[in-house]
């Protein structure tokens, strides 16, 4: 059902403009105005005005601020403005400082006489990849879309992280209040329980006696325990620093249980959407394997889906080529869409595939982690309880 938000706006002449507009959801309401040739800048629900969506607000991500940017880049280039009174129209409503100085400093390059895929190339908000787009499009005169795909693929990312964010916040959150309070009472409550029976004398049960002698280790040497950590913490870093040790960790953490799975599959999304992407303003298949692969994380994957380039440069078929660096899936349905033609479609349906994918399987790892959680931090505190309950009822005992 259709539900009432009000909106800001900003015209193909760069004005702000507010109205209300019907529409079942946030972003069908942004896409009726770029229907509209109207650029969103805030979007709110009239009827939840408490609980207001602001998809478009100040002060979101850097990646949603970015795809945000691009998208009304592409509406007012579409609409027929400048390159440099888009820029500066983006630089001054971006919602992130960082992204606002990137296009600040794009429009002052692009002033210069510099393209503008090559004043994008240098900034790293928006990198190699956004700048192979452009350039694409601006070889094509098909600037718009290529921005407007730019957007799409950003916005895709933001989703993609958002749902691992939310995922794994409570958990998370369950995890540190859980280890808050097991530290609070081993530091604080047993030492002064300790001291109370020690006052009243006596033999302490086994328990208790194991739960003092961890009481003492935790809170007597505390600065050794952190003095370890910082450490351990430094010579990680030290050692994942050359390049080889970083790719045998990366490896390594594919092949763990269910994160494995996570990490190949949200690599796959990210890679076959830029990939997509790319394909689709036209740059070539040898360039496009590369750029897309710049933008993943994993070295290990990055290392295999670097051979499966080189392997196309010999003339080897895509799909044939990025067989064992994608998940067998992946590499069919790519094969498809190579043997009829439509390999960049294809490319899309397998991100969004993989997308999907990585959600649920998050979800489904979430109800996992919450209740092993809970029986772990429970067995803790239900240990810690009947150790100090058992002390109280010995003491009681040898009273009587």
């Amino acid at each position: 059902m259709n539900q009432p938000f009000r909106y800001r706006a900003a015209t193909a002449s760069g004005d702000l403009v507010e109205g209300v507009v019907q529409a079942l959801s946030a972003r069908d309401a942004a896409d009726e105005l770029r229907r509209q040739t109207l650029v969103p800048v805030s979007i709110e629900s009239e009827s939840r005005k408490a609980a207001a969506t602001r998809v478009f607000a100040p002060g979101g991500s850097r990646h949603e601020s970015v795809a945000v940017s691009l998208r009304t880049m592409a509406t007012l280039v579409a609409a027929g403005m400048s390159i440099e009174r888009a820029l500066d129209f983006a630089a001054r409503h971006a919602s992130h400082p960082a992204v606002a100085g990137a296009f600040s400093a794009i429009r002052s390059d692009v002033q210069r006489g510099v393209m503008l895929s090559d004043a994008v190339r240098t900034q790293p908000a928006l990198g190699a990849f956004a700048a192979s787009v452009i350039h694409a499009g601006e070889e094509s005169g098909t600037l718009d879309q290529a921005l407007a795909r730019l957007a799409d693929w950003f916005e895709s990312e933001n989703e993609l992280r958002s749902q691992v964010r939310a995922a794994l916040l409570y958990p998370a959150l369950m995890g540190i209040v859980a280890g808050i309070g097991v530290v609070i009472l081993l530091s604080f409550v047993v030492p002064r329980f300790v001291e109370i029976l020690g006052d009243v004398g006596g033999e302490l049960p086994l328990s208790t006696r194991l739960l003092v002698g961890a009481s003492n280790v935790f809170a007597g040497w505390w600065w050794l325990w952190l003095t370890l950590i910082v450490v351990a913490v430094a010579v990680c870093r030290a050692w994942l620093t050359d390049p080889a040790n970083r790719r045998r960790w990366h490896a390594a953490r594919l092949r763990i249980p269910a994160v494995g799975a996570l990490e190949q599959g949200a690599a796959t999304a990210r890679f076959t959407g830029a990939l997509g992407v790319l394909l689709h303003g036209g740059t070539s298949m040898l360039a496009a394997v590369r750029v897309a692969t710049e933008g993943i994380t994993n070295t290990a994957i990055a290392a295999e889906l670097d051979g499966a380039a080189e392997r196309i440069a010999r003339g080897e078929r895509v799909a044939e080529s990025l067989s064992g660096a994608l998940p067998p899936l992946a590499v069919e349905l790519l094969a498809a869409g190579e043997e009829s033609g439509r390999l960049p479609e294809m490319c899309e349906r397998v991100a969004k595939v993989h997308e999907e994918s990585v959600g649920r399987s998050l979800r489904s790892l979430v109800r996992l982690i919450e209740p092993a959680l809970i029986l772990v931090f429970g067995a803790v505190v239900g240990f810690i309880a009947l150790a100090l309950l058992q002390a109280v009822y010995s003491v009681n005992i040898g009273v009587l």
